[in-house]
């Protein structure tokens, strides 16, 4: 006899849910909010889609998943990027790899990725209802269902809920899956934002508000301890209240306590040179630039927004001649190139994160099939485990594994 699976949530969790659970034999129920499924995947990577990373190792996966990455060796194992971008372009999505690893459509379109789940979740045969889904219906520790917002009471053998964090609220991501977890007596952890930019101490960043800065390394340190905790290479940008982008993004996935505790961030702003090759570079141009304003003699060096806050920051007065400038002001200035000081001091709302930290606590899952070690027949996939990676596709073949695997158990238990 079919195991009927009711999936709570068409996401990305969810719509793989459902392909796996259909090509296993189950009848499957797809219950969404939201008027179109795959809402919250249209924003991702900037309309573009991030798809996956395109890793061949299961432990490299797990090393960029700092919020238990262990507890995912099974689903990860039973569905690696190599599957999910198979499952793409089996789907017709062309699909390209671009700096570290990072997997598009060639089309840059986010829809075709939405559009080849829908897909192959209606081909699968999954039926799609809209409604929001009040809770669980659980008789004996056992799930036997769910109940409508409008009352209506919808019976299954299994469910899966998929209904992801709380990050992008507008998308339908609204904490649902931890009402239904706890009801469950499930443990939650607290939600808070990850992959999220930071409000900055600094009042100058909104100087240099819009600007982008390519191939810069940043140095994350413990502002009590001066101990590293992150350090990457690659973009970032200035904003109103301090700074975003996806090295920024990736570092607050390091930080804790952010609010309670500050955490500094240095900015080498080029990392190609050494202290020394950069100190020469700016005695050429300053040579070059010999009768001028220090304040006009910088644009060769960097972009122009940042050329105020720089000499601001240095000390120098801007009407300073650069023959006028000594070797200690000139050294100032470098250091200070070498290692631009951000004091981060909080995290940017939860609306504004990519993803979510915490969610059902993952002891209280069975790691090989994502069932509940509490409830029969009750899943879990996706962003509402408490499990979270740095960009660069990670997050979503999480829960595209993670799905595939709930899906894939739901339907053969």
């Amino acid at each position: 006899m079919k195991n009927k699976v009711i999936i709570v949530g068409a996401g990305a969790a969810g719509l793989i849910a459902s392909v796996a659970a259909c090509e296993n034999g189950a009848e499957t129920l797809l219950i969404e909010r939201n008027e179109r499924p795959g809402r919250k995947i249209m924003i991702t990577g900037k309309g573009r889609c991030n798809v996956t990373n395109n890793c061949t190792l299961v432990n490299d996966l797990i090393s960029n998943v700092p919020t238990n990455g262990r507890f995912l060796y099974s689903a990860f194992t039973r569905f690696m990027p190599i599957d999910t971008m198979e499952f793409f372009e089996n789907e017709g999505v062309e699909l390209k790899v671009e700096r570290g690893n990072r997997v598009f459509p060639v089309s840059d379109k986010a829809s075709d990725i939405v559009d080849a789940l829908r897909a192959a979740s209606q081909r699968a045969g999954a039926g799609l209802v809209r409604g929001r889904v009040k809770g669980l219906i659980i008789e004996e520790k056992t799930v036997r269902g769910v109940e409508l917002e409008s009352g209506e009471k919808i019976y299954g053998d299994r469910v899966i809920v998929c209904t992801g964090g709380k990050s992008y609220s507008a998308t339908g991501s609204s904490g649902d899956g931890y009402v239904f977890a706890e009801q469950a007596g499930h443990t939650v952890i607290a939600p808070k934002p990850s992959l999220v930019p930071l409000v900055a101490h600094e009042g100058w960043c909104s100087e240099a508000q819009g600007l982008s800065l390519r191939n810069v390394e940043i140095t994350v340190c413990d502002a009590e301890s001066y101990k590293e905790v992150y350090r990457d290479f690659g973009e970032m940008l200035f904003t109103h209240f301090g700074v975003s982008g996806p090295l920024i993004l990736s570092a607050s996935t390091h930080m804790r306590d952010l609010g309670r505790k500050k955490y500094e961030i240095y900015i080498d702003l080029k990392p190609a040179l050494s202290f020394e090759q950069l100190d020469k570079r700016i005695q050429s141009d300053f040579l070059e630039f010999a009768n001028k304003n220090l304040i006009n003699s910088l644009g060769k060096l960097l972009p122009q927004k940042l050329i105020p806050v720089i000499v601001k920051l240095s000390g120098i007065k801007p009407t300073t001649k650069t023959n006028q400038i000594t070797k200690e002001m000139r050294h100032k200035l470098v250091s200070l190139l070498k290692g631009l000081k951000v004091t981060a001091i909080d995290f940017r709302p939860i609306d504004e994160a990519i993803v979510t930290s915490g969610g059902v606590k993952v002891s209280e899952l069975e790691p090989k099939t994502m069932e509940s070690k509490l409830v029969s027949g009750l899943y879990f996939a996706g962003e509402v485990i408490d499990v979270d990676a740095y960009t660069g596709g990670f997050n979503l073949q999480i829960a595209f594994s993670t799905g595939h695997l709930a899906g894939e158990s739901a339907a053969l238990s």
